[in-house]
């Protein structure tokens, strides 16, 4: 359940029987023909249909972190530090608030180095980092088709796709990076349109398939710590 959908009245009732929450986090980038908000769109709604049937708050989606695509219009970007900084303020205040068990659900890349570090230097053991597309999912998506990478087929989803926008039909050749240049820029002549390489979109099976694996995931980690 979303908390958007609740007040602090029914939020501190829940409190009562259960201490678990959900915090997704993504980014505000470029996804080459998909949804600037792709990454937040999904970490939000996995989280949602992953908590949904345990009953478990869902807090909006953190919606911007660590990105080298500023080149691209609409793709604003944190320092590790700041997304850090934010994180750790938002996990306090619930800690502080009675949440005792808060799953960080992360949909973007450039957070995963310095959220699993954070997670791992603190001393409690009350904050759980989890990777939307780690273990099963991944191994799903390379078992359709090897060849993904960001704002391609494994990130297009009809909730990710813009109305009256057209997919390419053609695999794209995996992105080559140039070994001189570097910064924003640089990152923007290599990658085109944003796509880092293969099919732009894949059947509604293979969609779901990927999709569940992920959602399936977060409740199962959701499920382990109990209600």
């Amino acid at each position: 359940m979303r908390i958007r959908d609740l007040n602090w009245m029914q939020l501190e009732a829940y409190l009562a029987g259960d201490d678990r929450i959900v915090l997704p986090v993504g980014s505000t980038e470029q996804h080459a023909y998909l949804s600037l908000e792709t990454d937040n769109i999904l970490a939000e709604l996995a989280s949602v249909e992953a908590a949904e049937p345990l009953g478990v708050p869902v807090l909006p989606v953190m919606p911007y972190g660590v990105t080298g695509f500023t080149a691209y219009p609409g793709s604003p970007s944190l320092s590790e530090t700041t997304l850090i900084a934010v994180v750790s303020e938002v996990v306090d205040s619930l800690l502080g608030q009675g949440f005792a068990r808060i799953l960080v659900v992360n949909g973007h890349g450039g957070n995963t180095h310095p959220g699993k570090a954070w997670t791992e230097s603190r001393a409690d053991e009350a904050v759980v980092w989890h990777e939307l597309w780690d273990g099963r999912p991944d191994a799903i998506a390379a078992e359709i088709d090897p060849d993904f990478d960001h704002a391609s087929w494994s990130e297009n989803f009809p909730w990710t796709r813009l109305p009256e926008v057209a997919m390419p039909d053609e695999r794209k050749p995996p992105v080559v990076w140039p070994k001189d240049e570097k910064g924003p820029w640089a990152v923007r002549k290599a990658l085109g349109d944003g796509n880092f390489g293969g099919l732009y979109q894949r059947s509604t099976e293979d969609e779901t398939r990927l999709w569940d694996a992920a959602v399936q995931l977060i409740r199962k980690r959701l499920e382990e710590w109990g209600s």
